[in-house]
């Protein structure tokens, strides 16, 4: 199957997706640097902030999801989620306060937990069963590549302009709009006689949802526990003395293994047994986090970021494929939004303890640990 044969809605969605990354990252890869030296933000205020982003995104999703279902259309909240994040740059730009900067970014973060849901269901919903895999693989890949063009474009910006922050955030501008207009008048919404309009929390239709669909909500859950922030490989490259001004090239090397990978293995994944192929991305994992914990030069961290992108391509589509193959066609933004919802939670819940064995035991121990959790993750999947 050629990615050719892919529809069309499924490419227009991927670089609406890709898009809208690049205009994120172009902001979040520098955001950080500009509270500080040009708001005189504290490294604290900026944890703080991150925190209450990714928190109120998580409680979105389950909303967005549920609504999507609820009122039968797609479309119209994924374009609401998109506006919003577009709607939200200029205001980077135009900052003087962090208060300015706050009140951005968590918009920009509901934005982001409005359409995560809708879209994916959206992808499921245009994507053919035999090719769903390959079709949420596509996607994937194409925001992935958004993820490593936006600090890189970042970079460039700032060389070009002589670090002019400011400068670099209205060019932000630009991706973003594009985005919003692609999806606005390069996608058609599910026709409304394919959805079924109920109460998608009613008892019948969370008992509709099913064993298996509740199977692959924890599965997804407990997967984001063995894996936690990327923003941790970033910290083991300061740790064995990378200089500062390539640091950032260990999210750029991450990001182009993960969209190298992750279409040819949902691709794959439409071929073989889900369960084989994430268990052989943990077995991945496990080897990464090895590597990571004794790394001691910029040749093995590289190995273990390499590897911890593979990862990410062999597992994240598959997971979202998964819980679009079990969750009933009328049922699936209230799936997605569920899922969203506890790999987040569990995410964060897992950064937060290997932020804490970092800080009480160092680097070695945070990643030995995450392939504790890895290596665990896999016997529980042989149960799944």
């Amino acid at each position: 199957m050629s990615s050719r044969n892919i529809p069309a809605g499924i490419w227009v969605l991927g670089f609406v997706s890709l898009c809208m990354d690049v205009s994120s990252e172009m902001i979040h890869a520098l955001l950080p640097v500009f509270m500080i030296t040009s708001l005189g933000a504290s490294a604290f205020t900026v944890g703080l902030l991150e925190g209450l982003a990714e928190s109120t995104a998580l409680l979105v999703k389950v909303f967005s999801g549920v609504l999507s279902d609820a009122i039968g259309r797609r479309k119209p909240l994924a374009l609401f989620g998109y506006g919003l994040g577009a709607a939200t740059k200029p205001f980077f730009a135009l900052a003087t306060a962090s208060s300015t900067i706050f009140a951005a970014r968590l918009v920009d973060r509901i934005g982001k937990g409005v359409r995560g849901a809708p879209r994916d269901a959206l992808v499921a919903d245009l994507a053919p069963p035999e090719i769903r895999g390959a079709a949420f693989g596509l996607r994937q890949s194409l925001d992935t590549v958004g993820a490593f063009l936006g600090p890189l474009l970042a970079v460039a910006l700032m060389l070009a302009t002589g670090d002019d922050f400011r400068a670099v955030f209205w060019w932000a501008v630009i991706p973003a709009v594009l985005s919003v207009a692609l999806l606005a008048f390069g996608i058609r919404d599910t026709p409304p006689s394919r959805m079924m309009r109920a109460n998608p929390l009613a008892r019948d239709s969370l008992r509709r949802l099913g064993p298996a669909c509740h199977r692959i909500v924890l599965l997804g859950a407990v997967f984001s526990l063995a894996r936690f922030s990327e923003a941790f490989l970033v910290l083991r490259a300061q740790t064995i003395g990378v200089p500062l001004a390539f640091v950032p090239l260990v999210m750029v090397v991450m990001n182009v293994v993960y969209a190298s990978a992750a279409y040819p293995f949902g691709k794959w994944s439409d071929r073989m047994a889900a369960r084989d192929l994430l268990a052989a991305s943990l077995v991945v994992l496990v080897v990464a986090d090895l590597v990571l914990a004794v790394a001691d030069s910029p040749a093995a961290l590289a190995g273990g970021v390499v590897l911890w992108g593979l990862h990410m391509g062999m597992s994240q589509g598959l997971l979202a494929r998964m819980v679009a193959d079990v969750a009933p066609p009328e049922l699936r933004g209230t799936a997605f939004g569920a899922f969203n919802f506890a790999s987040g939670l569990a995410l964060l819940v897992a950064s937060g303890l290997a932020g804490f064995l970092w800080e009480a035991h160092g680097p070695q121990a945070t990643f030995i640990a995450g392939a504790g959790f890895s290596a665990s993750t896999w016997l529980l999947l042989r149960r799944f």
